[in-house]
């Protein structure tokens, strides 16, 4: 941006246009990764000169909003190959900073000076970027608030005090007012027309696939833009507060793209009408001040909406984070509870060949043992038992973890199944020595239960009690 106030019909204190930025590597949308993007970024922003500066003068203001360095920013940013293509883009673009300056009507001095000022702030502020917010991730609080800060409010200042000093020394323009008019504007682009273009990210572009969200885009960006155009291209309506819950409505809904792209709307109309004398402040102040408080209005008043659909980005991104987290932990739960099944099913079958020979070797039907040989036969089986027994408990776990677990409810003699535990936990091993006793408080103690698991817990229970 710049000020063009239309002093007198002579080229004199005119301002002119701001050059591009440069890229941190993030995936590109579709043209931006162009080889031609350079070139279409220059014309563009040769377009956009001569329309700020055209339509400053014609309103009798300042240029006080830059549109070219907000695009020159955004595509150099995305596009960016290493330092040769760097110097070529930012050749392209101060030659159509130049050539946007001469076919405005700018002089030759006024031309040289600007194109070097708006390179300067193009070139810092893809600097900053790169620098403090590498990621141009603008879905996150944090990504977009470096952003906005190091690109947007930081970058301008100095090619603000080059231009302010430089036209103060030439025609005795009022350094600050100078000054405060070029970083306005120039901040505005970048923080508005260069975010929409960082967020226009395929991604992004892919949501509005669907009909029916690009129909609830268009909905919600033209009754935006039509409350927009009521209220700042018509001098009786100062009722801005109106357009801020259609904002809110439109980050909620369509997230950081669609709020950029509605920024750019409301930019475009709010700082266009106060430049042409409309708007809510057409009343109460003149031509610069009337534009300073339309940019104030969008920098302080509409831009923090953005963060809030940052904020919703980051929201969606930790809610899908949780669920594909959620999703994977099951699928490891099904693979276990799948591995402990076939581990008890594979330990089950030779278990019961070893049980069997076991049994025929103590009996004494492979031929005749000794009574050691019947003693190790004994503790071969019960060994063997107790591994059987653990490939059940296994298979258990594997049915309870998948929910296959079949309790099957019945009356069931209570003293009945103590008994028929303490008899199998006194042939443990580890019994020998220990005296185990059944209490039962009466006769017929009856209860309806599942009496393999009953059997199960209490054998379970003693086990651990006489270890």
């Amino acid at each position: 941006m710049m000020m063009s106030r239309a002093l007198d019909p002579r080229p004199t204190a005119q301002t002119t246009g701001a050059p591009m930025a440069a890229r941190a590597g993030v995936a590109t949308p579709s043209g931006f990764g162009q080889p031609f993007a350079p070139v279409f970024t220059a014309m563009a922003v040769m377009v956009l000169v001569v329309l700020s500066l055209t339509y400053a003068r014609s309103a009798d203001a300042v240029a006080a909003l830059w549109g070219a360095g907000g695009v020159a920013v955004a595509v150099w940013l995305r596009t960016s190959r290493g330092p040769l293509y760097d110097l070529s883009f930012g050749a392209l673009v101060a030659l159509g900073v130049a050539a946007g300056n001469l076919l405005a009507g700018n002089s030759t001095t006024l031309t040289a000076m600007f194109t070097v000022a708006n390179l300067i702030d193009i070139y810092l502020a893809v600097l900053l970027a790169r620098r403090f917010a590498p990621t141009l991730n603008l879905a996150t609080v944090e990504g977009a608030c470096r952003f906005l800060i190091s690109a947007a409010l930081v970058a301008p200042l100095p090619a603000a005090a080059l231009v302010g000093g430089f036209l103060w020394y030439i025609n005795g323009a009022n350094f600050l007012q100078t000054a405060q008019t070029w970083w306005f504007g120039h901040a505005l682009s970048i923080a508005v027309v260069g975010s929409f273009g960082l967020a226009m990210t395929r991604r992004e572009l892919i949501r509005f696939r669907a009909p029916a969200r690009a129909i609830e885009a268009l909905v919600l960006i033209g009754l935006l833009t039509a409350a927009s155009a009521a209220i700042f291209l018509n001098q009786a309506l100062p009722i801005t507060f109106v357009t801020l819950p259609l904002l809110l409505i439109v980050a909620v809904r369509l997230r950081m793209l669609g709020v950029t792209a509605a920024l750019v709307i409301m930019t475009v109309l709010s700082v266009g009408g106060a430049m042409a004398g409309k708007g809510p402040y057409s009343a109460s102040f003149d031509g610069p001040d009337r534009a300073m408080m339309a940019q104030l209005l969008v920098l302080f008043g509409y831009m923090p909406i953005m963060l809030v659909a940052a904020l919703l980005e980051e929201r969606d991104r930790l809610s899908e984070r949780a669920r594909q987290g959620q999703v994977r932990a099951e699928r490891a739960s099904e693979a276990k509870s799948r591995l402990l099944a076939n581990v008890a099913h594979e330990i089950k079958s030779p278990v019961g060949g070893i049980i069997g020979i076991g049994e025929l070797w103590k009996s004494g039907q492979l031929g005749a043992t000794t009574a050691t040989q019947t003693e190790m036969a004994d503790m071969l089986v019960k060994t063997a038992r107790q591994i059987e027994a653990l490939s059940h408990d296994l298979l258990d776990v594997a049915r309870a973890e998948s929910g296959a677990v079949k309790v099957e409810l019945r009356p069931t003699d209570v003293p009945g199944v103590l008994e028929d535990v303490r008899r199998s936990t006194a042939l443990r091993p580890e019994a020998a020595g220990v005296r185990i006793e059944v209490v039962s408080e009466g006769d017929g103690l009856v209860a309806l239960a599942d009496s393999q698991r009953l059997s199960q817990v209490v054998a379970n229970l003693a086990s651990n009690a006489v270890k």
